[in-house]
């Protein structure tokens, strides 16, 4: 409560002012508080599905490196190594929530296969890449919803500390300056009453003792 103000009505309506600004900027900043935690949630939910993606995507690239080794010999997968010819983009772009720029990942590859000569080798080594750039691509997603999901936090955190401030700070002061005013204002309006009736009451004698 601020009692260092004037008692007068331009004050109060002042007060009164920043009360319903800081009324509707708690609205207006929970609902952004409850549109970036359903946002969160949902992409944290992608994000353990997408975990799960990768981890299964590596282990089939991995399982698919492992039956190239062993149909075509560690040697020769190595010596292939060098005939891929694939080039690979990261595309970065934005979308945002509610003010908050979060990251979009767009992996892409291109190339024309098939990337080794078929004499001597086995499709499995295709496979094998095929599955690689599957989960290199599922790995870019996965960083996407990460950072997201960190940004979307520390807005989340940010707009809670907003949302408490206003709620048990700043409105119930407000609310305590105008009632305190409000007080004031009617104590002085009381006190200007009673003023005003005695000086009338006082002017009704003297006029009637003069007109005796």
């Amino acid at each position: 409560m601020d009692t260092t103000l004037a008692p007068t009505r331009s004050n109060l309506m002042k007060v009164k002012d920043e009360l319903s600004f800081s009324r509707l900027g708690y609205e207006l900043l929970d609902q952004k508080r409850s549109i970036l935690v359903s946002e969160l949630l949902t992409l944290v939910d992608q994000a353990i599905d997408y975990d799960n993606r990768v981890e299964d995507a590596l282990k089939e690239a991995r399982e698919a490196l492992q039956n190239a080794v062993l149909t075509m010999g560690r040697l020769k997968v190595a010596n292939l190594i060098g005939a891929v010819n694939i080039d690979s983009s990261i595309e970065l772009g934005e979308r945002r929530v509610m003010g908050v720029t979060l990251p979009k990942v767009n992996t892409t590859f291109s190339g024309e296969g098939p990337f080794f000569s078929p004499e001597g080798t086995s499709m499995l080594s295709e496979i094998a890449l095929n599955k690689f750039s599957d989960a290199l691509s599922l790995m870019g997603q996965m960083a996407e919803l990460k950072v997201s999901i960190m940004k979307l936090s520390r807005e989340v955190k940010k707009t809670i500390r907003k949302v408490n401030s206003l709620e048990k700070l700043v409105i119930p002061e407000k609310e305590s300056t105008v009632r305190y005013l409000n007080d004031r204002i009617d104590e002085a309006e009381r006190e200007s009453f009673i003023l005003m009736k005695a000086v009338k009451n006082r002017l009704e004698r003297l006029e009637g003792q003069s007109g005796k």
